[in-house]
């Protein structure tokens, strides 16, 4: 069964960074292909310019460990920006333990998942996130 995309006005955009390449490459096939707008970036460094700069994301997808500043580090960054800060962030993670998860919610993230990922439990979560409007 094949739903249609039911669009409001423009695609929503989502920024990804992630310093793997091939983590990079899943996420942009899976979310253009659900109809999102996706904003790559491959480090911490690049993350900030993109959350500094006046680019409208509906969602933010951070990896932990990344070169330049981590992801915890960028959340942070985020939650005190006054017009980014209510905008939804995901951290992902290889590692998954307890500390960097205790440490994304109490910077603000809105969920945090472990790689290897289910691409579409992903998905599911990032429209969770978006549509609770």
């Amino acid at each position: 069964m094949h739903t249609a995309v039911h669009r409001s006005t423009s695609p929503k955009r989502i920024l990804i960074a992630d310093d793997e390449p091939h983590i990079r490459r899943i996420l942009q096939t899976v979310l253009e292909m659900a109809g999102f707008e996706v904003d790559l970036r491959r480090d911490g460094t690049d993350a900030l310019e993109a959350v500094r700069s006046s680019e409208h994301y509906d969602l933010i997808l951070l990896d932990i460990m990344m070169p330049g500043a981590t992801g915890l580090e960028v959340l942070g960054k985020i939650r005190s920006m006054d017009e980014r800060k209510s905008t939804p962030v995901v951290i992902l993670t290889a590692k998954g333990q307890d500390a960097d998860r205790q440490a994304a919610f109490s910077l603000g993230a809105d969920d945090f998942l472990t790689k290897p990922f289910s691409p579409k439990k992903l998905l599911a979560r990032i429209h969770e996130i978006i549509d609770r409007d």
